[in-house]
């Protein structure tokens, strides 16, 4: 028997003063989701502006055309346990396309430009949508004067799609794309609620599992001070599975991820978090012998938490490093 996926229509007007012009609603558009949906957040503005990208983050700049208009943003999480990145868009792309939507532009992580055009585009904070840095995917599709931008990733129990469809007054694009400066700012990060509810991290012991299976792991035997960079002495298992996994394969590559609470400014915190995976990344090279080109750093500070920054608890498991697959040959 067929399983029969939920639909979810949703409406969008140009703008509130559209109505009062005696203007025609926008039309309905039909999304029929992959998984049963078990979380819902929206936003709308009347009138905002956006860049969409047209091209992947490189040598520190994202390419894009600024659109404005009526804003209508959804992130649903999704029971979509074992279900991949690419399962949970093509449904979602088909969906739009049969619509009269024209696909103009979609990548897929490393192919977008990785965790910098995640910080440069547009993305509804945790928990409301949850990112995974190392799988996710984006498209941009456009129907008359509608754009309507996807993204999608997941966690190991949760899939999690963030639509966002401006209604733009049609202006043509200028001459040129313009090169865009990244990350945008950022919308600060809520908790205290995680809806992805995921397992509790693995022990080291499964570390090249997560890396082979997800694209990803966090170190969470390591230990930092708050507001320090410095990893407090000690011999960490994850950071000897890590090198045992790299020497397996020259030719594999990883990034090293810093994370810190959001205790103290965002600017601050963000250059904290890339020392913190330098620290890691020296411990590596000088003590487990990593070879320097398989291994780079770089930080993101607190806008990805994965716990509550209430709580000292929360607080703890925010301050963090994650190794993130970029190349496996």
């Amino acid at each position: 028997m067929p399983v029969t996926r939920p639909r979810v229509r949703l409406c969008l007007l140009a703008a509130p003063l559209a109505l009062a012009g005696g203007l025609a609603p926008v039309e309905a558009l039909e999304l029929t989701m992959p998984a049963p949906v078990v979380a819902l957040e929206s936003r709308a503005e009347p009138m905002a502006s956006l860049v969409l990208p047209t091209g992947p983050f490189a040598e520190g700049q994202l390419p894009g055309r600024r659109v404005e208009g009526a804003l209508d943003q959804r992130a649903w999480t999704l029971e979509a346990r074992g279900q991949s990145t690419a399962a949970l868009t093509a449904p979602l792309r088909a969906d739009l396309e049969a619509q009269g939507y024209k696909v103009i532009y979609d990548c897929e992580t490393r192919a977008c430009g990785g965790f910098d055009f995640r910080f440069a585009i547009d993305v509804m904070p945790e928990p409301a949508m949850h990112v995974d840095l190392g799988d996710f995917r984006y498209l941009t599709a456009e129907k008359g004067a509608e754009v309507v931008t996807l993204l999608v990733s997941r966690s190991p129990s949760y899939g999690f799609v963030q639509m966002t469809r401006i209604a733009t007054d049609a202006l043509p694009p200028p001459e040129g794309l313009p090169e865009l400066p990244g990350p945008v700012a950022p919308v600060a990060p809520v908790a205290p609620v995680n809806p992805s509810a995921d397992p509790p991290p693995q022990p080291p012991a499964d570390l090249a599992g997560q890396l082979q299976a997800l694209g990803g792991a966090a170190l969470d035997d390591l230990v930092f001070a708050s507001g320090s960079a410095a990893l407090e002495d000690g011999d960490y298992a994850s950071l000897l599975a890590l090198a045992d996994w790299l020497a397996t394969d020259p030719a594999r590559r990883i990034a090293l991820v810093g994370h810190t609470d959001a205790s103290g400014g965002l600017a601050a915190n963000v250059q904290l978090s890339k020392k913190r995976a330098e620290a890691v990344r020296q411990v590596l090279l000088t003590r487990h012998d990593v070879a320097p080109g398989q291994v780079i750093a770089e930080g993101v500070g607190p806008l990805a938490p994965r716990a509550t920054n209430l709580t000292e608890e929360g607080r703890t498991r925010n301050r963090r490093v994650e190794a993130i697959v970029t190349s496996t040959q």
